[in-house]
């Protein structure tokens, strides 16, 4: 059992350190992060254990056109003043610090490194296995899985779309293909003889088997961890994923720029038809709309990051949930 990363608070040192507890493995996210309160979090985590990974964005920006960010930020505005914040002017956009967190990983070496949103290249690949971390790359299908293959990687994490948050597509600016965990890890079997872990809507104990049987390693559990006591995410976000005002989950760009799944809100109903592509320009623009509704109690101006088996998460300790997920 693999706790995934989470960025932008819900995962935590607390909840790496359960994972091990319960004989899994838990990533830090280092996205969103700085390089330097990326290291404080492994020195949390390394002076009680040596079994966790550490996540990094792998820079694969979608520049936003500018005028439609502007349209955007236009169309955003009656949202910026019911919330009482100001939106950004003009487009950000960053690597998210890759060559610092690189650096400090090379410097202060992990476990296991993973990398999303796309390939690393080989100089970086090659860096960190040579001070004895275990590296996978994030792919969404087969033939990601045969060029991260090539490029080196020690193995992979098969992301279907059915998980929450972001996905780690590479071509983010082209349509996202539906794909389901199972016969997704067929696929990737039949492809590629590197070992490999499995994600997306993995919330039952029958579903952890019937991956591993299929021919994963692992399963990698993220939305059914995040009422966990562990989570840091928030409590607008925890209370959203029990209510039975949220029926379903969908892929929106609205909150990013970026394809992700989550519960369907009043800002995805009015905002994921007319968005544009831009990451991680719309992340930024966005960013004072969901701290705002966050912090209020509010779960409609929010990124309800949730994958199809949210309806499975539970408020209790997340080594007990592994170990359920596990079929102990």
């Amino acid at each position: 059992m693999i706790a995934a990363p989470m960025a932008g608070g819900p995962s935590t040192p607390e909840l790496v350190l359960a994972a091990a507890s319960a004989g899994g493995i838990g990533f830090l996210a280092g996205g969103y992060k700085t390089a330097e309160q990326l290291v404080e979090q492994i020195a949390h985590v390394r002076a009680e254990t040596n079994r966790f990974g550490v996540n990094l964005f792998v820079p694969n920006p979608v520049p936003v056109d500018p005028s439609e960010y502007q349209s955007y930020r236009s169309a955003l505005q009656s949202w910026a003043e019911q919330y009482g914040v100001e939106l950004p002017e003009g487009p950000r956009e960053d690597d998210d610090a890759w060559h610092d967190k690189l650096q400090l990983l090379v410097e202060n070496p992990a476990p296991v490194v993973s990398f999303t949103f796309g390939l690393a290249d080989q100089k970086a690949i090659t860096s960190l296995q040579h001070v004895g971390s275990t590296v996978l790359q994030t792919v969404t299908n087969a033939e990601e899985a045969q060029q991260a293959e090539a490029a080196g990687v020690d193995g992979l994490i098969v992301q279907s779309s059915q998980a929450g948050g972001h996905s780690g597509t590479w071509t983010p600016q082209l349509p996202l293909k539906d794909t389901t965990t199972l016969p997704l890890v067929r696929q990737i079997r039949a492809a590629t003889p590197l070992p490999f872990w499995a994600a997306g809507g993995i919330a039952t104990a029958a579903i952890v088997q019937d991956v591993l049987s299929a021919g994963a390693e692992a399963a990698v559990v993220g939305t059914v961890l995040l009422r966990s006591q562990e989570s840091g995410a928030s409590a607008t976000h925890q209370s959203a994923l029990a209510s039975s005002s949220f029926s379903e989950t969908l892929m929106t760009t609205a909150f990013s720029g970026r394809p992700a799944r989550a519960l369907r809100n009043a800002f995805t109903e009015e905002f994921t038809a007319s968005a544009p592509l831009g990451f991680p320009a719309l992340h930024y623009l966005t960013g004072p709309l969901r701290k705002a509704s966050a912090a209020g109690g509010d779960p409609h101006a929010v990124n309800l990051w949730a994958g199809t088996g949210y309806p499975e998460a539970t408020a209790e300790p997340a080594a007990a949930i592994l170990r359920r997920l596990a079929g102990e």
